[in-house]
């Protein structure tokens, strides 16, 4: 995925864009390489895209990696990143998964799922 954007948006657009994938995909039409993240209340934005998790994403963006070794680049506990890697698992900006290491085992690695996101936020 290329772009991803998180945003604040109302329940009905949630499911306008529904539609209109639904649509393109029953016209044989290519969906959009991009992911939308809708948040119906602008605070709960802010909880995800903290500064620190902004640092997360960037230092994971510029080189995937081990939580230990994000956390040693970042400067900041293991477990701190621990959490925030798991906030923004769940929100799909990152993912984990294992990766096999030839001769030492295995490890989990952190990546990007987007080359960039953007933010957007109405406050009504």
């Amino acid at each position: 995925m290329t772009k991803l954007t998180v945003k604040t948006g109302t329940e009905q657009d949630f499911f306008r864009r529904g539609r209109q994938l639904a649509r393109a995909a029953d016209g044989g039409e290519r969906l959009p390489d991009e992911r939308i993240i809708s948040f119906e209340d602008p605070a709960d934005v802010m909880k995800l895209i903290t500064a620190a998790r902004l640092a997360l994403f960037r230092a994971v963006k510029e080189m995937p990696g081990s939580i230990t070794e994000i956390s040693e680049r970042l400067h900041r506990d293991r477990s701190a990143v621990k959490r925030d890697v798991d906030e923004l698992e769940r929100a799909g900006l990152v993912t984990v998964a294992e990766k096999v290491l030839p001769g030492h085992g295995r490890m989990k690695e952190v990546r990007a799922t987007a080359h960039r996101f953007s933010l957007q936020a109405e406050i009504a």
